[in-house]
């Protein structure tokens, strides 16, 4: 019998299935599904939210951790000496929310990480460094306290320390969501260190604190109160992220409010308190949180206070999926 009557034999005991149940299990037998099966009802608007939990991670903890680290593995053996933050919520893997992923980076003085690149866009908040610097694309800059520095997709780019105390920053990727769209490449440089040792200033890749100071003074809060004066960090190679520096007067209380963007925030300055869904975090300079879609989440600030916010609002406005909606 040819293959085409054993197909036309298939097509004829599918056709003639004496019940729905058979029916069933012949479909699986060819991987489909009947649509007319009854499903899990959608949940209602108010009760649609993430499967990420909101979630709070101390700078001190992490730190002392990177410490301990720095005795215990040599960063020529773990490439890069960091902390990823995985969402609380089991079976997610190394996911800080759906589409983004932070860490925490430590360096110590002498070092040098080795060059590579990645798919991934990739950005770091300077927490405590001097005398530290990142090389994207053999242009070396520094890496000062409250810089903010930028390394978009498939950008070689390595690390070195040349002060005299460790060098501590916040690593934002957009890692998971490269992971579910399936584009993830990496490649080690071959050449492990860029020889060049002078260091630019100005760079696109590089926001520093006092730029970024300046334009802070220039802004004002939201009229509606949904945030403190804020200003965008430009970074039009990195379409599927958005950075923002915000600050928040002592006392101020944002307005509560939900959307369908993953955030993370880190503590530039400052400290205050974030009630995200039913989760209330304190939070100090360092400190990292995440408020994953649809979750609705207010701030509080104790004292003076900058938040860095990384967000995956351009890739949710992109699609035409950006919902908002405020108490």
């Amino acid at each position: 019998m040819t293959d085409g009557a054993v197909a036309s034999d298939e097509v004829v005991s599918l056709r003639d299935t004496p019940t729905l149940e058979a029916l069933y299990q012949e479909a699986v037998k060819i991987n489909v599904r009947p649509g007319w099966l009854q499903r899990d009802e959608p949940a209602p608007a108010e009760k649609r939210q993430s499967e990420y939990l909101p979630a709070h991670w101390s700078y001190d903890l992490c730190k002392a951790a990177l410490d301990s680290a720095g005795r215990l593995i040599d960063v020529a053996l773990a490439e890069r000496r960091n902390l990823s933050m995985f969402n609380p919520v089991g079976g997610k893997g190394v996911q800080t929310t759906k589409t983004l992923v932070s860490a925490y980076q430590m360096i110590l003085p002498g070092e040098k990480a080795p060059s590579h690149r990645h798919t991934a866009h990739a950005l770091r908040v300077i927490i405590e460094a001097h005398g530290a610097y990142s090389t994207v694309d053999r242009v070396a800059t520094p890496m000062e306290t409250g810089d903010v520095l930028l390394t978009p997709s498939w950008s070689w780019h390595e690390h070195g320390h040349n002060g005299d105390a460790p060098a501590y920053w916040f690593d934002g990727l957009d890692v998971p969501l490269v992971r579910a769209l399936e584009t993830r490449f990496y490649e080690d440089n071959p050449v492990p260190f860029d020889p060049s040792s002078n260091l630019v200033a100005t760079s696109p890749h590089r926001f520093t604190r006092a730029e970024i100071a300046r334009r802070l003074d220039r802004s004002r809060s939201n009229n509606e109160g949904f945030h403190g004066p804020r200003v965008l960090l430009e970074a039009p190679t990195m379409p599927t992220i958005e950075l923002s520096m915000e600050r928040l007067p002592s006392g101020m209380h944002t307005r509560r409010q939900r959307s369908t963007i993953n955030r993370i925030f880190c503590c530039i300055e400052g400290s205050g308190t974030t009630i995200a869904g039913d989760q209330r975090f304190e939070w100090k300079r360092g400190d990292t949180f995440a408020v994953p879609c649809w979750t609705k989440f207010e701030h509080h600030a104790a004292e003076d206070a900058q938040l860095f916010l990384m967000s995956d609002e351009p890739l949710m406005r992109f699609g035409r999926f950006y919902r908002f909606e405020a108490d």
